[in-house]
């Protein structure tokens, strides 16, 4: 089996770009910037790794698309870190790694801070990339007695991937929001694509509106002129999750049940409401993002009143249910409420 070397040598790192801050939305999504011989080829390579990673050939073809990605990465290119992150968070080709997701999306983002935790082909001094070609297949014996089989051949089952349908120029608005309404932009993506599907005209039988399904009074709300502008859309949606965190102290599936039936319903519950609806929802958005708590802004709002005890009680049912029965196991106890119904893992400041 050979090995070859996909690159050659790296060329001058691409200038980072700076988010967007300001108030008046264009007209449609950010325009991406002119692009130096750098950001052209980092394209190239993007899209190039994006064919072998669709390519049936499951094996080399994801190896091939993660050693293009690592060339584009290499030159800041947000697409190809983005694309990266996500094979490293579903531990697709690559062992799954939490901090080196988290990495890769807050350099997407443009972020860089002490918390990095770099792959391999991203670390200093670089090294070339090989990637071992497959196996060639022994040839089939051919006999004139038995008639050839007609073997139908499938590609195999992929995990859902949030950003897969998303245009290039909405994934780099939703890198450069998600760094100024300081989300991460998993997070966000997941939202995206359960609620509209990426389809920015998108509207619900109860009127909600836009990438992130907006209803009209969440829009008035967040100071969205218009819904169906992505731009418009995607700064009130990130305000709201935004504040559905802080107000719920970064649990997850409490702000998510908030987006879906309103913060209203889940105050009302004390924890997530008892609606198929939102339940399915809670469930859809987890399998693509599987953290249960985000780092929030306390400064935003206040949590709720009953939050506090709600948490606490919830931290000590394992404590407790071990005392009890210390031979039993925590996914022993029996119903627990929706909101317990998960581990909970965090997101890395």
């Amino acid at each position: 089996m050979g090995v070859a070397p996909v690159v050659a040598q790296d060329v001058a790192r691409a200038e980072p770009i700076e988010a967007e801050r300001s108030d008046t939305a264009p007209a449609s999504l950010v325009p991406l910037p002119p692009q130096p011989e750098s950001a052209r080829l980092a394209r190239e390579l993007t899209d190039s790794a994006i064919r072998y990673e669709q390519a049936t050939d499951a094996g080399y073809g994801v190896a091939r698309a993660y050693a293009l990605y690592c060339r584009a990465a290499r030159l800041e290119y947000p697409d190809a870190l983005m694309r990266m992150g996500w094979m490293h968070a579903q531990g697709r080709g690559r062992p799954r790694d939490d901090a080196i997701a988290n990495t890769l999306f807050r350099r997407a983002a443009g972020v860089t801070d002490g918390h990095d935790k770099l792959p391999d082909c991203l670390r200093r001094p670089y090294e070339p990339i090989a990637v071992a070609e497959p196996a060639p297949e022994p040839p089939v014996p051919v006999s004139n007695d038995v008639p050839p089989r007609i073997i139908e051949l499938r590609a195999p089952a992929r995990p859902a991937v949030p950003e897969v349908n998303a245009p290039r120029a909405l994934m780099h608005t939703v890198a450069k929001l998600s760094r100024e309404f300081r989300l991460d932009p998993r997070l966000v993506l997941a939202v995206i694509r359960t609620e509209s599907n990426f389809d920015h005209n998108a509207r619900s039988h109860r009127n909600a509106q836009g990438l992130m399904q907006l209803i009209p009074e969440t829009a008035e709300r967040f100071a969205v002129r218009d819904a169906f502008n992505p731009v418009d859309n995607l700064r009130g949606g990130m305000r709201y999750l935004r504040w559905l965190l802080s107000y719920f102290r970064g649990d997850v599936v409490l702000a998510l049940a908030g987006y879906n039936a309103g913060e209203r319903a889940v105050d009302r519950h004390r924890g997530v409401p008892p609606y198929a609806e939102t339940a399915a929802y809670v469930r859809r958005i987890q399998a693509l993002y599987p953290h249960d708590h985000h780092p929030f802004d306390e400064q935003v709002t206040a949590p709720p009143d009953w939050l506090s005890t709600a948490l606490k009680a919830r931290e000590r049912a394992p404590a407790l249910l071990r005392a009890s029965h210390p031979d039993a196991s925590v996914d022993a106890v029996a119903d627990p409420p929706p909101v317990n119904q998960h581990t909970r893992r965090s997101v890395q400041d």
